[in-house]
């Protein structure tokens, strides 16, 4: 009787060891501010993730969380406290290349191409040549959000390699909102804006747009991707998959109808500063794209390696991203 009890132990703990585990039943996303974000606020109030478990047969909670800066989900996502995010071109690749032998964060899509505008109330600014000890320029994170990343690809250009990090000196960490109201108030004589945030410095008397992050990349640029971690996502396919579904859905709500899509935003958003012609522009206009397809990632992850902000740049833009969208059209 012994030996069979402890047979049929052993077999017990045999089928426990390969039995699935459960997948998580709730899970943390960290958004920033701006209609940039707004595939995360249609997945939110429409419960687009809920939605997409469901029909594979989880029960699963979101706890939306906003943040001011990407420092904020990179950590949260090292933790484990944060499972999505969506984050800068520069922040993903920094967190691919050194969390390899650990989480493994990778991209699951991009999310959103636009340009960013640096914006300045400084009349004595020409061209970013002319920063100076007495400039200020708000940025999302200094040296790591994409702004900061897209100074010191202008700074290379201009004064070489040596100098890339020329213009961190001059950036100060602001989230979007924060920033506008330094701008306005002349805490700060420049911000690297988004939309809608750009639209509304443009009233402010003397401001100008110097440059853009297209101008600086050549070309359409992802300024967002969605990111979570290998852990993640090996101990959670069901569930990851029914967050990338339902960004495609939130996606292509707004692809669908822009003029729907511009309303939404400030219903959610409670945007009361922007006009509905404001945000339908910039939502309709050709440099501006919701789309799952990362654009100039890999340039980014090409001059990061060049300048030694990683050690071991991708052979292609793939190697960043989970095999989910490794078909769709992509640099």
């Amino acid at each position: 009787m012994k030996f069979k009890s402890l047979g049929l132990a052993a077999l017990m703990l045999a089928a426990a060891a390969t039995a699935p585990r459960a997948e998580v039943a709730e899970v943390t996303i960290a958004q920033q501010f701006g209609v940039a974000f707004l595939p995360f606020m249609l997945m939110e109030r429409d419960n687009l993730v809920e939605k997409h478990a469901k029909a594979a047969g989880i029960a699963l909670k979101t706890n939306w969380q906003k943040v001011a800066g990407p420092s904020v989900i990179n950590d949260g996502l090292l933790s484990g406290t944060v499972h999505f995010g969506a984050v800068g071109a520069p922040s993903l690749i920094t967190l691919w290349s050194k969390t390899k032998s650990n989480v493994g964060i990778k991209g699951m899509a991009a999310m959103t191409s636009y340009p960013l505008y640096f914006v300045t109330r400084n009349p004595d600014l020409k061209s970013l040549k002319d920063l100076s000890q007495k400039d200020k320029v708000a940025v999302p994170s200094v040296k790591i959000s994409t702004q900061a990343l897209m100074l010191q690809m202008a700074a290379l250009d201009l004064f070489g390699q040596a100098n890339y990090q020329k213009f961190d000196e001059y950036t100060v960490s602001l989230a979007h909102p924060d920033a506008m109201v330094a701008l306005m108030n002349n805490t700060v004589n420049a911000h690297f804006a988004t939309s809608p945030f750009y639209e509304a410095e443009m009233k402010i008397p003397g401001a100008r747009v110097l440059t853009t992050s297209y101008e600086i990349l050549g070309g359409r640029a992802s300024a967002l991707v969605v990111i979570t971690t290998t852990k993640f996502h090996d101990a959670n396919p069901k569930v990851y998959k029914a967050f990338l579904a339902a960004e495609k859905e939130a996606i292509d709500t707004i692809n669908k109808d822009k003029k729907k899509a511009a309303q939404d935003y400030l219903v959610i958003a409670q945007d009361k500063k922007s006009t509905f012609d404001e945000i339908y522009g910039v939502i309709n206009d050709k440099d501006y794209a919701y789309t799952l397809s990362p654009e100039k990632v890999f340039k980014t992850a090409v001059f990061m390696g060049k300048v030694g902000t990683i050690k071991d740049p991708p052979a292609k833009w793939q190697d960043m991203f989970f095999p989910d969208i490794h078909d769709l059209p992509g640099d």
